[in-house]
Order: C-alpha cells, then sequence, then structure tokens
C-alpha cells in the first residue's frame, strides 16, 4: 500500500539539489518534473498532497532530477514542449522550438488576417517539429501546408505531430533539402523558415540546454552564420506566389546581412519583427517588384 505523501517533502530537497547544480528556475522544473514522475502534464503545486507516489515514481524522479542537473533541458526530459498552446513532441532530431519563434507565428497571422478564412497554401522549410507550419494551421481553417526537412526523423516528428493535433489531412511532410527548389513545389501564399544560423565557434557557448541537446545540424549556420541563408533564399523566392510573403527567422544582430541576401535573391523587404525581449527575430520578405 502506497501512502500519501507531501509534494513539499519531495520538492524541497530536489529543489536544493538542482539549485546547486547551478540550475536556474530549479523550483519550476522540479515541480514539472515531478509531475511528469506521476504521470502528469501539470506542474505539481507545493502545497499538494500526491496519492501513489510509488518506488517506480521516486526512482523516475531521481533519473529526471540527474538528467537534468547534467543540463538536460525539461522539454526533453518529458519529451515534448508547448508552443503556441498547443503540445509538440520532440525527438532527438528536431530543436525544441522557443517562445522567440512564436513571433513568426504571430507575424504570418498578421499578414493573413485578410485572407484568415481563404484556402491559403503554406510552407515550412526546415520544419523541425513542424511547430511554426502547424501553429499557423491551427489559427487558419482553410489553410493546408507542407513542410520540407533533410532529417527523416524530424519529418517522423512532424508527422506525428500533426496526427495528434488534428491537423494529418491539412499538412503534408517530405524529407528533402530545403534549398531544393523542387522540393515542395511553388505558388505558396505563406514560407516559413528558420533555418540554422549560428556561427559554427559560438556554438559551443550557448547554454548547455542547447549546446549540449539540441542536434548541432539544426543550429550550425557555417563559419558566418550566414550559410543557410544564401542556400535558402533563391528557394524563399521561387516558392512565393506573387502576393505570397515570407517569414523568416533570423539571429540577433543579423538582419542587414539577411535582408542583404535577400534583395540578391530577388526579394523584397516588408519589416523587421522584433521578440519580446526587443532582438529583432523575424523579417518579413515578399517578391520583388
Amino acid at each position: 500500500m502506497t501512502l500519501p505523501v507531501e509534494a513539499r517533502d519531495i520538492l524541497i530537497p530536489a529543489m536544493r539539489r538542482l539549485t546547486e547544480a547551478g540550475i536556474d528556475g530549479a523550483a519550476l522544473d522540479c515541480r514539472l518534473l515531478l509531475a511528469a514522475a506521476i504521470g502528469r502534464d501539470e506542474a505539481v503545486l507545493p502545497h499538494e498532497t500526491l496519492e501513489g507516489f510509488d518506488g517506480h515514481a521516486a526512482a523516475r524522479f531521481a533519473g529526471f532530477l540527474d538528467r537534468r542537473a547534467g543540463g538536460e533541458p525539461v522539454s526533453r526530459i518529458r519529451g515534448w514542449r508547448e508552443f503556441w498552446s498547443l503540445r509538440f513532441d520532440l525527438s532527438p532530431e528536431t530543436l525544441d522550438p522557443r517562445p522567440d519563434s512564436e513571433t513568426l507565428v504571430m507575424t504570418a497571422l498578421e499578414e493573413a488576417a485578410a485572407g484568415r478564412n481563404a484556402p491559403l497554401r503554406l510552407l515550412d522549410l526546415g520544419c523541425g517539429t513542424g511547430a511554426l507550419l502547424l501553429a499557423c494551421l491551427s489559427d487558419l481553417p482553410a489553410a493546408t501546408g507542407c513542410g520540407i526537412d533533410i532529417d527523416a526523423g524530424a519529418v517522423a516528428a512532424a508527422r506525428g505531430n500533426a496526427d495528434r493535433l488534428g491537423l494529418g489531412t491539412r499538412a503534408s511532410f517530405l524529407q528533402g533539402d530545403f534549398a531544393d527548389p523542387q522540393a515542395g513545389g511553388a505558388g505558396f501564399d505563406i514560407v516559413l523558415c528558420n533555418p540554422p544560423y549560428i556561427p559554427a565557434a559560438q556554438i559551443a557557448t550557448l547554454a548547455p540546454e542547447v549546446a549540449l541537446f539540441d542536434p548541432h545540424r539544426a543550429l550550425d549556420g557555417g563559419e558566418d552564420g550566414l550559410t543557410c541563408w544564401r542556400a535558402v533564399l533563391p528557394r524563399i523566392a521561387a516558392g512565393l506566389a506573387a502576393g505570397g510573403v515570407a517569414l523568416v527567422e533570423i539571429g540577433a544582430g543579423q538582419e542587414e546581412a539577411v535582408a542583404s541576401l535577400a534583395r540578391e535573391a530577388g526579394l523584397a523587404e516588408r519589416r523587421r519583427v522584433a521578440d519580446l525581449g526587443g532582438v529583432v527575430r523575424c523579417l518579413v520578405l515578399a517578391p520583388a517588384g
């Protein structure tokens, strides 16, 4: 028989351990990991009395704490991340979607406001979990979309997320090079792209949650962080419909360089959008002329 346990009696030593390991936000992390250990999504509250915290749950929680103390993010430990109020399962081949990227979704929906119920066609280049495309489709009820990723594991994760979110009939996913103008076709009303844009030498300096656990293939933008931009911007130009727009995520301070490369590819900059931290995170591009 398993006796009720006070959550605070489990959380206090756990928080102390993660704090000593240098983990920021240790209190919330412990509440989320304890919830995962007992099989639920919402964070445990300190004043709760837990039923069923047995030896199996205790062992799971201890293992989760070991992983978090080693720098692994809570989302990787739980296996999913909330993005745009939707749940996205992660895989080792996908980036962990972050709130900054919601700037692209917000901006895409603003751009689509006049045609919110129109049968828009969307393209997500380097789709990963499918978070950008599927978040947009969740708010555009008549839209359809295609996501492309070079990694088979990412494509499988995106398809699974689409099905779980009830969007599988409106979203397709293909494995391929996102710079290939043949991949996915053309004539898209909205193109989304969050390519690898971190200068290679800077990856090791990123937070451990990123540097150690996000796939480097999805981070590495080459020596200057612009290698993928040079490849994908012509593909974006080729994929847009005459009145279409592209929403691209850029690294801090990259706006001038990416805008210049976009012009060379036949794209005109419409506006720049900052994230909640005030960093220009999204460029809105359209066919030039």
